[in-house]
């Protein structure tokens, strides 16, 4: 934020209507590349991953816990105190206020990002989620389990959402999550891995496609691309993919919800690597 903050709000300025439009805004928040990050954890792990902090956010109250006077001895940002019915505003609570909150830059999308993965790495890939909390819920799950970044591709749900750094519960900030306009330029991503010699497949999560998920391989250096429940990979995904693999299911669901299936997948990628 470039601006001059205030010390101090108590009512509903200018200042506070921008930190209040990057809650409910997609299109605000990537204008002015800032969001919110609500909860302790979140907070935390936000903090731990060593994001740029553009305002620290603290209600005026006189007595603080200890994780709030640790975090305001040496502020990551500027402070701004306000008052508790601004801090419920923005924390989005229908009871209390919490104590502090940050408006942070949001991460970029630069495939430079995955320079961090591991030769024998996995990338998940989620193709075009539509409900932010599906992303933050597959996000911890991926944290959990040892995926090393979160690729959205194609016309998804935003990964910055408040609602999907609360479902993640701080787990956003524990590995690289990033958004790219279509497969294309992640498989370029492969393709430059690939020439260097390292053996990268590109395995899509779909049903009655392929083996069951148990047979097959995920212990190498894998691409794992979880579709859309209701109409599975796009069609740039299935020209893509090396392999299939589906989850064997009975009963009379149709489909299993999209962050419940790649949480599966994760953990036979985990079990596979154990044994």
């Amino acid at each position: 934020m470039s601006e001059r903050l205030p010390a101090r709000i108590t009512r509903r300025n200018a200042t506070f209507q921008q930190w209040q439009a990057l809650l409910g805004s997609r299109t605000k928040r990537h204008r002015r590349g800032e969001m919110i990050v609500q909860g302790v954890r979140p907070i935390t792990r936000a903090l731990a991953s060593g994001i740029d902090v553009r305002a620290v956010l603290v209600e005026d109250r006189p007595r603080r816990s200890d994780w709030a006077r640790e975090i305001l001895a040496a502020p990551p940002g500027p402070v701004v105190e306000l008052s508790a019915e601004l801090m419920a505003e923005l924390g989005e609570r229908e009871e209390g206020s919490p104590e502090l909150l940050l408006v942070a830059a949001l991460p970029g999308d630069d495939l430079a990002r995955l320079d961090t993965v591991p030769a024998d790495g996995l990338v998940l890939v989620f193709d075009r989620p539509s409900t932010p909390g599906n992303i933050g819920s597959l996000a911890r799950t991926a944290d959990a389990l040892g995926a090393d970044a979160l690729v959205l591709t194609g016309h998804s749900a935003d990964a910055w959402d408040p609602a999907s750094i609360r479902a993640s519960t701080g787990s956003m900030f524990a590995l690289p999550v990033l958004r790219l306009p279509s497969h294309r330029e992640l498989l370029d991503w492969v393709e430059a891995r690939r020439a260097a010699g390292r053996p990268w497949q590109v395995i899509g999560l779909d049903e009655a496609r392929g083996r069951t998920l148990a047979d097959t391989d995920l212990t190498g250096p894998r691409v794992l691309v979880i579709g859309t429940e209701t109409s599975g990979l796009s069609a740039g995904w299935r020209e893509s993919c090396d392999a299939f693999a589906e989850i064997p299911m009975g009963g009379t669901a149709s489909s299993l919800n999209a962050a419940v299936a790649g949480s599966i997948a994760l953990y036979e990628r985990d079990r596979q690597r154990r044994v």
